[in-house]
């Protein structure tokens, strides 16, 4: 590691990681024979990749004037034409602007306007979804995968002819990179803005976490460096638009030259299938996928033997859930990491036996992050193993928010970004993320945790999802709701739960409402439930005495 300054702040950084995502594209010629990107039928090399980026980077610079500091937008589902986008518009200097492909005509047209993008990049369906607002924007458009005539002005992505070499355009590590928007689980959206320091330092993170753990398993450095680069495959089950998807696993896949196995949208039995066929080594995925894959009817007739890696992220997951993926893939290591978009994706790592002995926990921050938990209130530092607010400093923080400097002014104090989840610290180093400052329940002046009580109630099989919320009270001010999604099959009753909670968590912190239900809760693109949607719903049964 090496001591910096970025933009004023001092900070610990990766000596060695990428410098630019410029750099990441050259160093892949290495793998120029290996396949990168794997969809349906289709297989295109590290090779053919880089002839394609180096062919649209040229495009990009030459024909739509983009020039470094511009805005490039990409809205469009996971084809192998996202990471073509991505790398093109990066190599040619522009701040990439990944769009959540999930988002409405209005959201999508929020994205394009906030960041001030120059270019979108969509496929078909997000196309036909701003075929009212892209005339007013003025905006070229690039199609992936037109599927009925262009309109007026737009290209097929794939009729712009491939290079040999990149463009020349020098990039620095604190040039401009990204601009990732925020889940906006509530209010609107913010568009984290991050610098090619940012975004490369988290392949190493990623890294250095791997490594962290075979070490700890008696590998010897000579070892892991070995097995670095051999061959590997891993599927995408995540949406690349978010940070899990892009940061770790689209760029950390892409440092090591593993192949990347794109599905059109999640489906436990079609990724059970994908491992068996393509002998995935790797996967990646919320929580929530983790438990549909462990249940599907098909888990036990696949052959899962290729799988050695098995991560989640973007939600916590409950230990009953670390113990169940444990025990049905013992060749696997399960791992799950902390991180926020503002972090540029990984803050801490719990792998392998450190996860199975503290599954509750996020794990250690890797290297070049430092963790505080402080007094949300008094801003002051709390002793070992109290909870507050969880703030991180380090190379990965991003610069801020774009065009919005009142609230990067509130998130990120003295180098350090406040990140609105109350967490405590062991003594060991190791994170605890105990919820979201905002769904923290206060009864009677008790506070109780959502992710407490919903880890309690992931305890019992015949859960196969829940959320856990506080309903308006008279005179406690909260009381604890949950909406639980039952398994295929169960008959499980509200009172069932309650009788089995009672010897897993305090009277209190039972919730007094429960609505069962077999249809899945609602979620966001990176797979953390709209909670903001379940109140609603659960207010509304509860206030009809349902």
């Amino acid at each position: 590691m090496v001591e910096i300054e970025a933009r004023g702040r001092h900070v610990r950084a990766w000596k060695n990681a990428p410098p630019s995502l410029r750099d990441m594209v050259e160093a892949s010629r290495e793998f120029a024979d290996r396949d990168f990107l794997v969809y349906g039928d289709e297989r295109m090399t590290y090779g053919e990749h880089y002839r394609r980026v180096a062919g649209l980077t040229r495009e990009l610079i030459d024909e739509y004037g983009i020039a470094k500091g511009d805005r490039v937008a990409i809205a469009m589902r996971n084809y192998p034409e996202w990471s073509v986008a991505f790398f093109a518009a990066a190599c040619a200097g522009a701040i990439v602007v990944p769009l959540n492909a999930w988002w409405t005509a209005s959201e999508l047209s929020f994205g394009l306007r906030d960041s001030g993008s120059k270019l979108l990049i969509a496929d078909q369906e997000r196309a036909d979804n701003l075929t009212d607002v892209l005339p007013e924007l003025g905006l070229p458009l690039l199609i992936a995968r037109p599927e009925q005539p262009l309109p007026a002005g737009a290209r097929d992505i794939n009729d712009v002819p491939a290079a040999d070499e990149l463009p020349p355009v020098e990039l620095e590590p604190e040039d401009d990179a990204t601009i990732f928007y925020t889940s906006g689980t509530t209010g609107t959206p913010k568009g984290a803005f991050g610098t090619h320091r940012n975004i490369c330092g988290n392949v190493t993170s990623v890294g250095y976490s791997a490594a962290r753990d075979l070490l700890r398993r008696d590998w010897t450095l000579e070892q892991i460096a070995a097995v670095a680069g051999e061959p590997a495959t891993g599927l995408v089950a995540v949406p690349l638009f978010h940070g899990t998807g892009c940061h770790s696993v689209l760029l950390a896949s892409f440092q090591r030259g593993i192949t990347l196995v794109l599905m059109y949208k999640w489906d436990p039995g079609v990724a059970l299938e994908l491992i068996e066929k393509e002998r995935v080594n790797q996967l990646t995925g919320v929580p929530t996928m983790v438990a549909q894959l462990l249940a599907h009817p098909d888990f036990a007739r696949r052959d899962l033997s290729s799988l050695t890696t098995l991560g989640s992220g973007g939600a916590s997951a409950p230990p009953a859930l670390v113990a169940r993926a444990a025990s049905s893939l013992p060749a696997a290591t399960v791992g799950n990491g902390y991180g926020l978009t503002e972090t540029s994706s990984m803050t801490t790592a719990n792998r392998g036996p450190d996860y199975i002995a503290k599954p509750d926990s996020v794990g250690l921050p890797v290297a070049i992050c430092d963790v505080e938990v402080i007094d949300p209130v008094s801003g002051e530092s709390l002793p070992t193993g109290e909870v507050g607010e969880l703030k991180i400093r380090g190379a990965n923080v991003v610069t801020g928010y774009w065009n919005r400097p009142d609230a990067t002014a509130d998130a990120i104090v003295d180098g350090w970004l406040h990140s609105g989840d109350l967490a405590r610290i062991d003594e060991e180093g190791f994170v605890y993320i105990v919820d979201r400052a905002k769904d923290m329940i206060i009864r009677g002046g008790e506070n109780i945790y959502s992710a407490e009580v919903e880890a309690a109630i992931h305890q019992h099989p015949e859960v196969a999802d829940c959320a856990v919320i506080g309903l308006p009270h008279e005179l406690l001010g909260e009381e604890v709701g949950a909406v639980v999604q039952l398994a295929e099959g169960s008959n499980l009753t509200a009172d069932e739960l309650r009788e089995f909670l009672a010897a897993r968590i305090a009277k209190f912190k039972i919730p007094a409402h429960i609505h069962m239900q077999g249809k899945e809760l609602p979620r966001n693109a990176a797979g953390k439930i709209l909670k903001r949607d379940v109140k609603s719903e659960l207010g509304s049964a509860v206030a009809a005495g349902n």
